[in-house]
């Protein structure tokens, strides 16, 4: 694997501080990080969007973003005195096409974040050893690492470390290569020098509104999202029912939805451009799963297909109501493909089977109900 591209410091003469980020980012350099940089512990410069945000339930159901609210607004409550945070960006996709096979019995598709390894341990593993290293060199200040289960804005803190910008689609893009990047960092005591960005503009998007008009659901407005809306949300965080308009625009996402990345001008793999190396760990188990085949797990079938994976978040009967939802949406398209038959019949079972979760047999009587209504005697 090439070097990673990572964001260097300004050297200042006389500066121990400027020593400690060159120390810091050679650090993250051998530890593989894809890019990293460095920012001030500052508050959110968007506190007040976020409460409104929250305030208007764009949030769903997710609770969790609502507690601890203050510390994902302000570094220095999660860790009393800090004063930098490092963030780090890992590589997990370059952005290829999924191949598609209509003729092909029934398949759902996985967001390629959640192809691979669990992106949580891979990325808190290497800031645990890079906690590690900086606290042996600087005895007396903390290091706090953190992914996405911690209460940090991490897109805000990786944009002020010249890691990218965010999109309207609200995702961090490094432009020109994609916003195919996950994200983690250490909140520290330790000062250090921030790290200038590279980009020149603040919105890398311009006049363009691809990932809005390709949203199938509508979630996306410029630089907001509604996560009620969001496919990947009903997928991996919606704990009911997934609502009739959602689950037709669903398509074959059967866990996330990567739509707003796909049709993104700096997503697409281009010939000329430098690519940024993806972390190994990242490479794909599987790109889908066969809909009877998830139909038919119990708990030790589900374990077993999704060990070690991010995808381990839906819970087995989430799946199958996602699975269940994107079976609807592939015989609603072509009825007669291969294997329609049986998964038909499977929906049939599971819509009058007593052991299911209610809200996994209320999803197949809809499927049904859906299906006999746009057939054509219907």
């Amino acid at each position: 694997m090439g070097g990673p591209a990572v964001t260097r410091a300004v050297d200042r003469p006389g500066g121990e501080f400027v020593d400690a980020t060159a120390m810091v980012l050679e650090t993250c350099r051998r530890l593989e990080f894809t890019l990293a940089g460095v920012c001030d512990a500052a508050p959110s410069a968007h506190a007040e969007e976020v409460r409104a945000w929250i305030a208007a339930g764009r949030h769903g159901s997710m609770e969790w973003l609502e507690r601890r609210l203050e510390e994902r607004l302000d570094p220095n409550v999660y860790l009393p005195g800090a004063v930098s945070m490092i963030v780090v960006a890992d590589r997990y996709h370059d952005g290829g096409r999924d191949p598609i096979d209509a003729d092909a019995p029934a398949r759902g598709r996985i967001a390629r974040y959640a192809r691979g390894r669990d992106y949580h341990k891979v990325l808190k593993g290497r800031l645990v050893k890079l906690a590690k290293a900086l606290s042996t060199a600087h005895p007396g200040a903390d290091f706090r690492p953190c992914v996405d289960t911690a209460p940090i804005l991490e897109r805000e803190h990786a944009m002020r470390a010249g890691l990218g910008l965010v999109g309207k689609n609200t995702l961090l893009i490094e432009p020109g290569r994609g916003s195919w990047l996950l994200l983690g960092g250490v909140v520290s005591t330790l000062r250090l020098e921030p790290t200038p960005s590279r980009h020149r503009a603040a919105d890398p998007c311009g006049g363009c509104t691809r990932c809005i008009d390709a949203c199938p659901t509508g979630a996306i407005t410029p630089f907001s999202l509604d996560a009620k809306r969001c496919i990947a949300y009903s997928t991996i965080e919606h704990r009911a029912g997934v609502e009739p308009d959602i689950a037709a625009a669903t398509g074959d996402w059967i866990f996330g939805c990567d739509v707003c990345q796909e049709v993104c001008p700096h997503s697409t793999p281009r010939p000329r451009r430098d690519p940024l190396p993806i972390h190994p760990d990242y490479a794909p188990r599987r790109e889908g799963v066969d809909l009877i085949e998830v139909l038919e797990w119990d708990e030790d079938a589900r374990n077993e297909a999704l060990r070690g994976t991010a995808a381990r978040r839906a819970t087995l009967w989430m799946w199958k109501r996602n699975a269940l939802v994107c079976a609807g949406n592939a015989l609603a398209e072509s009825p007669e493909r291969p294997g329609g038959e049986a998964l038909r019949t499977r929906i049939e079972r599971i819509a009058d089977d007593p052991g299911e979760e209610a809200a996994v047999r209320e999803t197949a009587a809809n499927v049904l109900r859906s299906l006999d209504a746009s057939a054509p005697d219907g």
